[in-house]
């Protein structure tokens, strides 16, 4: 028996390969659906089973494309009703995978079809589980995601994931080993662990909501508070796992096209297009085209692109370091922005060499803003809520880039103002869409918070963040 955790971490998300006796199974796979493929070829074995755990929202599943190359049935569990055809497994129904057996336990609760998949080894041992977002490692599946689809209060399903977790996961012997779908980062949970695989025992003993001595009432209360809003785009990714969408290698194909500088420019200008710049945050604040929008590859890339372009729908229009129009556009597609129409050939080089304007972003280190710094400074915090409660510059003000646009009447039209994040790549994307709308008299902090805190420059006492909301 092999298994395999593929974790993506610009996802937070954990894919799993299964093999036994020639036979695999494919849990939760990405969209992207070589990897699979070429670890079943390099082994001789056969893809058998796609098990998905529910109907995702933070990202698209590559289910509907690995089954059609393979052949292979997608299995759900029980209520799941997609639009294509698949196995809805009844609860407690097993397949058997080589010597092996996965047991379908269904977990409704984060949504009503979530379904848990439980392992037992070739002498019929329980051995694993993988819990899909009905238990993450210190955390559960939030309850709010699905009650518009279920016809029913985060409240009401937070009540029945407690049933599920009691009756059908706390049972299992300590020594099973948790394999969850998100870990640390993924905004389907809050207070996940940076670890992505654990025992059930461990869970027990550190996980709040497992805790024996809970209430029904007690876990509903703290697993509901403190949730923030799902980002616009997921009930999107959840449409297109429910009811299929175009093959990556056709989304890739549209979407490489290169354009001259000219032709980029008309089409921004006739198309509505987003002019998405995924550089790193130092070039694009060196030379950017105006008003296009910075979210770079080498961060939270996918999740932040959900968030704040948030229609799966929009064209795009990209500029990338060369060589890296194929990935972006691969990573794109994982949260189903698949709109991508055309990048820029040459990229912002050539665009300076058509002779065309660009724009910039004033950005100085942490020392000269120490430097600069007065008590009448204005600070603008775009980092999470949690964060800047922990510690954050006196007096500064917080404006959560997940939520910018709501913010935008905060910001001051005249005089200069600075914006900061953790480490410098956020507050380069506030910054990107604050120019976008024509709010310029800015500064970026490179180096963030992290930077700030090392200088001389006033901040509120540290509180632990494990106990602010």
């Amino acid at each position: 028996m092999r298994i395999e955790q593929i974790y993506t971490g610009c996802l937070a998300q954990g894919a799993y390969y299964i093999e036994s006796e020639g036979e695999v199974a494919i849990i939760d796979p990405l969209r992207e659906i070589n990897p699979y493929l070429e670890r079943a070829k390099k082994a001789n074995a056969q893809i058998k089973y796609i098990f998905e755990t529910h109907f995702h929202a933070d990202f698209v599943s590559g289910h509907i494309t690995l089954s059609k190359k393979t052949g292979a049935p997608i299995v759900y569990g029980p209520t799941a009703n997609p639009s294509f055809e698949a196995i809805t497994a009844k609860d407690g129904e097993e397949f058997k995978l080589g010597n092996i057996t996965l047991v379908a336990l269904h977990t409704p609760g984060h949504t009503m079809e979530s379904t848990t998949y439980l392992l037992r080894d070739e002498n019929g041992k329980d051995h694993a589980i993988f819990s899909g977002d009905t238990l993450f490692l210190g955390d559960v599946g939030r309850p709010d995601l699905a009650q518009k689809a279920a016809n029913m209060t985060q409240e009401e399903l937070a009540g029945t994931l407690f049933d599920s977790l009691r009756s059908k996961i706390m049972p299992l012997a300590d020594e099973v080993i948790v394999y969850p779908a998100h870990g640390a980062g993924s905004a389907c949970g809050k207070n996940m662990m940076n670890e992505t695989v654990d025992t059930l025992g461990n869970q027990k003993k550190m996980n709040y909501a497992l805790r024996a001595d809970m209430t029904r009432d007690e876990f509903i209360k703290e697993v509901t508070d403190g949730l923030l809003p799902p980002p616009q785009y997921f009930p999107l990714n959840v449409k297109m796992n429910k009811e299929g969408y175009d093959d990556i290698d056709e989304v890739i194909e549209r979407g490489t096209v290169a354009m001259s500088p000219k032709a980029f420019e008309t089409a921004a200008n006739e198309t509505g297009a987003v002019v998405l710049d995924v550089r790193h945050q130092d070039d694009f604040a060196k030379a950017h085209v105006p008003r296009s929008i910075f979210i770079g590859l080498n961060g939270s890339f996918a999740p932040w692109v959900g968030a704040l372009i948030a229609d799966v729908k929009q064209p795009i229009l990209l500029i990338a370091s060369k060589g890296k129009e194929e990935e972006t556009i691969t990573r794109l597609s994982r949260v189903g922005f698949d709109g991508t129409i055309g990048y820029l050939d040459g990229g912002i080089e050539a665009w300076i060499n058509a002779g065309l304007e660009i724009d910039t972003v004033d950005s100085i280190d942490a020392a000269t803003f120490a430097q600069d710094f007065t008590k009448d400074s204005m600070v603008f915090d775009v980092r999470k809520e949690p964060e800047f409660t922990a510690q954050h510059v006196t007096d500064a003000k917080l404006t959560p880039l997940d939520f910018i646009n709501d913010h935008l009447s905060e910001f001051p039209s005249e005089g200069t103002f600075y914006v900061h994040c953790a480490g410098g790549y956020r507050s380069m994307i506030a910054a990107s869409i604050l120019k976008s709308r024509g709010i310029h008299n800015l500064i970026d902090i490179a180096g963030g918070f992290g930077a700030i805190s090392k200088t001389n420059i006033p901040t509120t006492d540290f509180a632990c963040p494990s106990t602010s909301n």
